[in-house]
């Protein structure tokens, strides 16, 4: 796999686990979107503060320069990608990156985030501030939707077709 792809969606969709997935079969980087938060961010989101676009703003720009290093490679993404404009600054970090976008209802983000118990920072009031800020990627060139409660070996399959590989 050359290029880029950015697993993306609300909190617990299953980014990292389909991402891990996606970039073992393909042979490519992965990089975990969430490491690259700062710490007044995850204090933030542990304490159920919704980020602000300034606050995201260094995480995305550190996120395009992450893949402008491993796009010659291959490289996959793990990232949330909420706004259109969020998407569009990654693209600009690593022309002709696609998004494989796993669509979750509120109700099952809710559960998934509220079963991880205290293994992430992500603050399971935080659900709801996350679907008000999505704005969905429906009609964006390089983008493939995917129903997040399809099992991962699914998914994975799905996103290496798309790919033009078979993972």
């Amino acid at each position: 796999m050359q290029g880029g792809l950015v697993v993306m969606g609300v909190a617990g969709c299953g980014k990292s686990s389909l991402g891990a997935a996606v970039a073992a079969a393909q042979g490519a980087v992965l990089v975990e979107g969430d490491e690259f938060h700062s710490a007044a961010n995850r204090d933030k989101m542990h304490r159920g503060v919704p980020l602000t676009d300034a606050d995201r703003a260094g995480w995305l720009d550190e996120l395009g320069r992450q893949l402008a290093m491993h796009g010659a490679r291959g490289v996959v993404l793990t990232c949330s990608a909420l706004r259109r404009s969020y998407r569009d600054r990654l693209r600009q970090a690593l022309p002709g990156l696609r998004f494989a976008y796993l669509e979750l209802t509120p109700a099952e983000s809710l559960a998934r985030v509220q079963g991880r118990g205290d293994t992430h920072f992500f603050s399971a009031s935080l659900v709801d501030s996350q679907f008000a800020t999505l704005e969905p990627p429906t009609g964006e060139a390089g983008v493939l939707r995917l129903d997040a409660t399809e099992p991962l070996e699914v998914l994975a399959r799905c996103v290496g077709e798309w790919l033009g590989t078979t993972p």
